[in-house]
């Protein structure tokens, strides 16, 4: 699909986003793993999230109709313009809204070994974050997805996953991956990447695992599993960049998915790109996933957020865009990339329309993600007229804004949006190739977007 974007405008109105899919990977695990039955409200129906629940599906009996149902449901709460992010059905219980998806466990024991390769998709979380699961379960498992998926590095989640028992074999260090599942000693592992992946496929591992499983960040990532695990009463501790637990096997639970705050971010960038205000409502505010809007504070964007409860320990409310003077600058040092390291393309966006240089330090990360990222957000700027380079590992934003043109989203659901909001402060239309790819995290962002204001067509196919 090729979409173009028209600068101008406001974007007014209340709205929502689609539920976290950090969330949604580990809370589905949670379900399926869970003994009796769980229930989820807000689960997004994402290409990733249908991706993990396919896999999970393949892995569980009593599980299986109700995942497969669920990810197979091209409609699951969509409106003709295939929003699946603003359908609010009150039920009466502090803001949780939707159908349930109902998952009947029956305990890390009902795993079962699948007739065929797991096919992850696209989704790096769900390939990683089932290696951890099934590394205790005594069978083989090959866990496969999409070209992009087969290109991104495994062996972090494989190496520590083999001093803690299994056996797995990588395709040189990527997808296909081969494990074969046994009995799992805990382990005292030190990530040299911060990767809130692999500290959750080593969490999930730990809990099957005998002693006591520690885990040691050089720098902190999103912590949801640890706050899904202590709502449940497992025996985990976690302090100073490290967390710890044992063996331990849930109860069933009930949830509503948070608002996902990374796809927040686009619609906080568009608003202050237009000087409009918007509200964000039913949006996880988790400490580790809304450091972006601090750094989006430090160029000028003023932002509210307000919590009103919580779901499984994580913290759910609003954020409210005040407003935004001239967007100023900004420099992200490598100790805070890892916060914000999936909004990265939308800050850096926004930081192409200030005055002066930007830069995004020790952004290595961003290589191996769905596409080089690095490179994507550099040249797709340039191609727009702005001015962007790559210095080693580190992205230097010229400022100045984007003239308009045209851009290759290179299949990254995150490109194809930062785009979209930048468009709107550009000095003339810019076109963006390959914006399906949006649908992967966020089904409707541009429908969305256009009913807030947003002047967006559709003027091909990709």
């Amino acid at each position: 699909m090729r979409i173009r974007v028209d600068p101008g405008g406001r974007l007014e109105g209340v709205t929502r986003v689609p539920g976290d899919k950090s969330i949604a990977h580990r809370w589905l695990i949670l379900a399926a793993t869970a003994e009796g039955p769980s229930s989820l409200l807000n689960v997004p129906p994402s290409l990733d999230v249908r991706s993990m629940a396919w896999c999970l599906g393949a892995l569980t009996d009593k599980a299986r109709p109700a995942l497969n149902g669920w990810a197979a449901n091209d409609g699951v709460a969509a409106e003709d313009h295939r929003s699946t992010w603003n359908v609010e059905v009150e039920t009466g219980d502090g803001g949780r809204t939707g159908v349930p998806l109902e998952v009947e466990g029956e305990g890390r024991h009902g795993l079962l070994e699948p007739s065929q390769a797991l096919d992850c998709g696209n989704s790096g979380s769900a390939m990683r974050m089932l290696m951890g699961l099934v590394a205790s379960e005594p069978f083989r498992v090959v866990l496969t997805g999409d070209p992009s998926l087969r290109s991104r590095p495994m062996e972090r989640v494989a190496a520590p996953l083999r001093a803690m028992g299994a056996t797995i074999q990588t395709s040189r260090g990527h997808a296909p991956v081969t494990l074969m599942g046994g009995p799992l000693d805990g382990i005292d592992f030190r990530s040299p990447t911060p990767s809130a992946q692999v500290k959750t496929a080593v969490l999930l591992a730990g809990l099957e695992a005998a002693g006591r499983t520690r885990v040691r960040e050089a720098a902190p990532t999103r912590d949801h599993l640890e706050r899904a695990l202590t709502t449940l009463g497992a025996p985990i501790e976690v302090r100073d960049g490290e967390v710890s637990l044992s063996r331990f096997q849930h109860q069933g639970f009930s949830g509503a998915v948070p608002g996902d705050p990374s796809s927040a971010a686009f619609l906080v960038a568009a608003a202050a790109l237009t000087a409009s205000e918007l509200t964000i409502t039913d949006v996880g505010l988790n400490p580790t996933r809304i450091r972006f809007l601090d750094v989006m504070e430090r160029m000028g964007v003023r932002t509210e957020r307000v919590t009103r409860r919580e779901e499984l320990g994580e913290p759910v409310g609003d954020i409210h865009v005040v407003g935004a003077g001239a967007i100023g600058p900004v420099r992200v040092e490598p100790s805070e990339l890892p916060l914000v390291i999936d909004e990265v393309p939308v800050l850096a966006l926004l930081a192409a329309h200030a005055p002066a240089n930007s830069r995004f330090l020790g952004a290595a990360e961003l290589r191996v993600k769905e596409s080089d990222r690095l490179e994507g957000i550099a040249s797709g700027i340039r191609d727009a007229g702005g001015h962007a380079a790559v210095e080693g590992d580190d992205l230097v934003l010229g400022g100045g804004g984007l003239a308009g043109g045209v851009i290759d989203a290179r299949g990254d659901h995150r490109l194809a949006m930062a785009f979209a909001a930048s468009g709107l402060s550009a000095r003339a239309s810019i076109e963006i190739v390959g914006a399906e790819s949006a649908e992967v995290s966020f089904p409707g962002f541009f429908g969305g977007l256009a009913a807030l204001g947003a002047s967006i067509e559709t003027v091909g196919e990709t």
